[in-house]
């Protein structure tokens, strides 16, 4: 597989086009309805736009990089080619959203976080693939490749359980930034005062053989006087308070089966 047609122009969809192209295979079109995103994601990865089905051109595998809520209803209106490798690029979506009558359907899941406008490096994003159609399997894998070195098969409840533990990994660590950010600037700091924090936090446990391994703070320890401290600080902050108390006891729970 070499031609590669991209469906939509979100965040996962730019990085995608920008990983394609650089991977050396031809990326000929972007296919997205939003008529401003969608040539702006064309022109960042030097290929042409369009949001006319009629117009979707010839490829060997078209990524459908839209919201997880519409893969199927994209999957099942566009007009592809018949011979053609349909892949979907959602972490929770199962395979069968393809239709069945699509020969070779597949799923092309990288996981990672994708900003608009932030390029990452694709070579060390592991993407996950799954197919029922046994003969597409090595020319899959062989295109995955061109774009990371991290190839890994997995099915459909596998990569819903990959997904939920990302969420976990990722979303919900990056909301933490977020709070911990509001109650710095409730002091009179700024977020740089975290910056490095969070920088050497994120590294330690992806050195470390078990994020379990490195964890640190008063709910380890089991450092009850503390705790009740920061929770007094928090009586203005009910979420927050039930999130720390809520937090502090699954680290303290985890701690102890080290």
């Amino acid at each position: 597989m070499n031609r590669a047609v991209i469906i939509g122009s979100g965040n996962l969809a730019e990085a995608l086009a920008r990983a394609i192209t650089k991977s050396g295979a031809e990326l000929v079109q972007i296919f997205a309805r939003n008529a401003v995103r969608g040539p702006e994601v064309a022109a960042l990865a030097g290929t042409r736009w369009t949001d006319d089905p009629q117009r979707l051109a010839e490829a060997d595998i078209y990524c459908i990089a839209v919201s997880d809520k519409v893969v199927a209803e994209v999957a099942a209106t566009l007009p592809f080619p018949e011979n053609a490798v349909v892949a979907h690029t959602a972490g929770s979506v199962p395979l069968d959203a393809i239709p069945a009558r699509i020969a070779r359907r597949a799923v092309f899941y990288p996981m990672q976080t994708f900003t608009r406008g932030r390029e990452v490096d694709f070579a060390r994003i592991p993407i996950f693939l799954e197919s029922d159609c046994a003969e597409l399997r090595p020319d899959l894998e062989a295109f995955a490749r061109r774009l990371s070195s991290a190839v890994i098969w997995a099915d459909s409840a596998q990569r819903s359980e990959v997904h939920l533990a990302a969420v976990f990994a990722c979303n919900f660590a990056n909301c933490m930034y977020a709070l911990g950010e509001r109650i710095v600037r409730r002091a009179g700091l700024d977020f740089d005062v975290l910056r490095s924090l969070i920088v050497e936090t994120a590294a330690k446990a992806a050195d470390a053989r078990s994020p379990r391994d490195v964890q640190t703070g008063p709910a380890v320890r089991n450092d009850t006087a503390t705790q009740a401290r920061h929770l007094t600080a928090l009586d203005g902050e009910p979420a927050l308070k039930e999130i720390y108390t809520l937090i502090s006891q699954t680290i303290w729970e985890t701690s102890k089966k080290i």
